[in-house]
């Protein structure tokens, strides 16, 4: 780590436990890469602790964090005010502290997912065909909001438990649909993209099963896992001739927004950074 002074820029991730975060090593990259007089520390901030951890950030000149699990819903309650996006998803993983000390919410899952997409499909886009979106945790919630926003005019939601599936699409509205998650085979019938927010397929979780038969010429699959980085789904829609996307790139371009807030710099995702971050993960 290179020494610091009194005119380093602090910012870090705020999580309980946060040893397994990838933030500081994507973001130390970043740092290194463009010179820049900065330090990003991971803090481990116990659920009993966080509104005072997340008050005390500006007052120890800190430009801002990240938060993660499991935080982001507190953090939602805690901060002076939230972006347009935030509010959309009922979730804080990125804070900016203002010059006057006030506290800024965003969340920028969604643009990391979207904008995942965009980098691993050259013209892709939003069109006629449904999406379908499996799981209904603050992840689906973040995909949601990004494919609502990107122009989705019908999402089929399937969850396990379908209460929370219900919970989601009521907050969301007409766009949403609610598929049993028995019938999810089924849901795919006619989809242009499926996305995976669930754990299934996770090193050390159970396998997801779902049929990729009735996915278009041409669909995108992604599945926001990352450890592996190709999990059974991936290597099943490349072998079917679909667009398999892993989840790394949600995590690397989600990151983009608040480097360049706290930093003052709009870091590339580049692949250096991908093969920087797999590294820790052991993930290939």
């Amino acid at each position: 780590m290179p020494s610091l002074s009194a005119k380093t820029i602090k910012a870090g991730v705020i999580g309980w436990p946060v040893d397994h975060s990838l933030s500081p090593r994507l973001h130390g990259f970043w740092l290194d890469q463009y010179g820049i007089d900065g330090v990003y520390m991971p803090l481990a901030v116990s659920p009993d602790n966080i509104e005072d951890a997340i008050r005390a950030l500006p007052k120890l000149g800190f430009a801002g964090a990240n938060v993660t699990v499991p935080h982001k819903e507190a953090a939602y309650r805690i901060v002076d005010n939230l972006s347009e996006t935030a509010k959309k998803i009922g979730a804080v993983n990125t804070i900016i502290c203002h010059a006057d000390g006030s506290l800024h919410g965003d969340n920028t899952d969604a643009f990391g997912f979207i904008s995942n997409i965009r980098a691993a499909v050259a013209n892709w886009r939003a069109d006629a065909n449904p999406a379908v979106v499996l799981g209904a945790g603050g992840a689906a919630r973040a995909v949601i909001a990004a494919l609502i926003e990107a122009g989705f005019s019908e999402i089929r939601l399937t969850n396990r438990t379908i209460e929370r599936a219900e919970t989601l699409a009521e907050h969301f509205g007409a766009s949403v649909r609610v598929v049993p998650w028995d019938d999810r085979h089924g849901a795919v019938d006619g989809a242009g993209l499926l996305v995976n927010t669930t754990t299934l397929g996770m090193t050390g979780k159970p396998a997801l099963e779902i049929k990729l038969d009735g996915l278009i010429e041409g669909a995108v699959v992604n599945d926001i896992v990352y450890v592996p980085l190709q999990t059974a789904l991936l290597k099943a829609a490349e072998e079917q001739g679909f667009h398999a996307v892993d989840g790394l790139g949600m995590l690397l371009h989600q990151a983009r927004p608040g480097f360049e807030a706290w930093f003052g710099k709009r870091p590339d995702v580049s692949d250096a950074l991908r093969q920087h971050v797999l590294a820790q993960t052991g993930s290939r």
